[in-house]
């Protein structure tokens, strides 16, 4: 039994799936207009986390995640520049170049994260019928207006819209600034298809009922999370942002279409900021899986670093954080490098930690039990086996590091091991460094001991 904090209500519900053990889920994905940043990477490390929590409770998943290939506007709000074109214009690539480079990247990123690749992902520019037939769903039902520049979504006609974000309408009509189209009926009101400029081609346009032109942002989700999931689905995920207007637009038309509910569970994850302020192109301080690697951190180290704070909270990235989750990773691998391998593990501490990660996947209080079981006295096959059971759901690679950790050193690095205990037995330190310092440029990890020097192949997931 798990329980989630469901956005949708503000409060912590059982989860109970709609089709027996089967589980549907949508991740919002990424814009491929640019590399993913670390605070971007942290909603795909959640819906991670929660699809290995459902799975080890014995759910089978089905988890769809959108790629928005198909640029929307830097504003949420229908404003702002269109983000494929900004990236055209900074790399005088095509649209469909842009697009195909940043995904690749996006997929990278989430393999070195450990993250499982979701079973299908969908691709906007895959779905423009899909899209198109929504549109015409909706406008069907009396939920659209055309403009200038677009069909857009009429919010007005809908009485519980901003119910996700339990936004005040009336104070938004009140505080209203003026938007790019001021023929749009209400400030909320959003487009569902927008019209090529006359005067310019575009890379990404299409023929529909309603002139040549392109997707609003919000209908590409509505659209392919149904066509996979069906509706309604089980458990829609994202980032805290996507609240007020993507997933608020997302669930208004989606639930007008239908007549029902799109996603039983709404869940969120909060922002990483940095050195305690927003991480934004406009502070200037994204940083992304590649410059962690610059500096000598892990790919992994980033996934320990989230791990330690709780999905719905706030995390504070700083490099002497990032440092400290590097050093706890580390001496994670040195513990696990002396355990041996068994099959039975602790059954306490792995109640304790599931029971943890059933509530609303607490992370950290799971990680403070494997902790707690790594220093007790319990032998060490058993930490192996509760270890390598923990991973299912932390997913920190333990099996292929214990793997690595545990193979047959090369004879060059042993001879180079005995010649630097026997400089150390001579005290002569300087030369026993010089040589620690070679067996660290060739891959491996030198720890001294009480009991000796311990020589193991460097866990890398770069």
């Amino acid at each position: 039994m798990i329980k989630l904090l469901n956005t949708l209500g503000r409060k912590k519900e059982i989860f109970k799936p709609l089709n027996g053990k089967n589980v549907g889920i949508y991740t919002c994905g990424p814009t491929v207009y640019d590399y993913a940043h670390i605070g971007n990477l942290r909603a795909y490390l959640f819906a991670d986390v929660l699809k290995r929590a459902l799975k080890t409770e014995g759910y089978k998943i089905t988890h769809i995640m959108n790629i928005t290939d198909v640029g929307h506007l830097t504003g949420d709000r229908d404003m702002g520049q269109d983000k494929m074109l900004v990236a055209q214009k900074r790399e005088k690539k095509s649209a469909w170049e842009i697009a195909s480079f940043y995904t690749d990247a996006f997929l990278d990123d989430i393999a070195r994260l450990n993250i499982i690749t979701p079973d299908k992902l969908s691709k906007a520019t895959d779905h423009i019928k899909d899209m198109i037939e929504l549109v015409k769903m909706l406008e069907k039902k009396g939920f659209t207006y055309k403009t200038s520049d677009g069909i857009y979504f009429d919010t007005a006609k809908l009485s519980d819209y901003g119910k996700l974000a339990q936004l005040d309408i009336e104070g938004l009509k009140e505080g209203a600034r003026v938007e790019a189209n001021p023929e749009k009926r209400n400030p909320t009101d959003f487009a569902l298809w927008k019209f090529s400029p006359p005067t310019a081609k575009r890379d990404m346009e299409w023929d529909s009922p309603w002139g040549i032109g392109f997707p609003g942002w919000h209908i590409e989700c509505s659209a392919m999370s149904v066509k996979y999931l069906g509706q309604p689905f089980d458990i829609h995920t994202g980032g805290i942002d996507h609240v007020p207007v993507h997933h608020t637009n997302e669930m208004a038309q989606s639930e007008a279409a239908a007549g029902k509910p799109l996603a039983n569970f709404w869940l969120h994850s909060e922002f990483i900021m940095v050195d305690g302020g927003r991480m934004g192109k406009s502070e200037g301080n994204l940083i992304t899986l590649d410059q962690l690697a610059e500096k000598n951190f892990d790919s992994l180290a980033y996934r320990y670093f989230v791990l330690q704070g709780h999905y719905r909270s706030k995390l504070n990235f700083t490099w002497d954080a990032m440092d400290s989750a590097q050093n706890t990773l580390n001496n994670l691998y040195e513990k696990l490098a002396e355990c041996k391998e068994g099959k039975t593990g602790a059954k306490q501490f792995e109640k304790t930690f599931f029971e943890a990660i059933n509530d609303d996947l607490d992370t950290p209080k799971a990680l403070s039990v494997m902790w707690e079981m790594i220093h007790s006295d319990i032998a060490d096959s058993k930490k192996y086996a509760s270890l390598m059971k923990m991973d299912e759901v932390l997913g920190l690679s333990l099996k292929e590091a214990w793997e690595r950790l545990n193979e047959p050193l090369p004879e060059a690095i042993m001879v180079l091991a005995d010649l630097r205990e026997a400089l150390r037995k001579e005290n002569k330190w300087a030369e026993s460094d010089q040589i620690r310092v070679e067996i660290e440029r060739q891959g491996f990890v030198v720890r001294d001991t009480n009991k000796g020097s311990v020589i193991t192949r460097k866990i890398d997931k770069n």
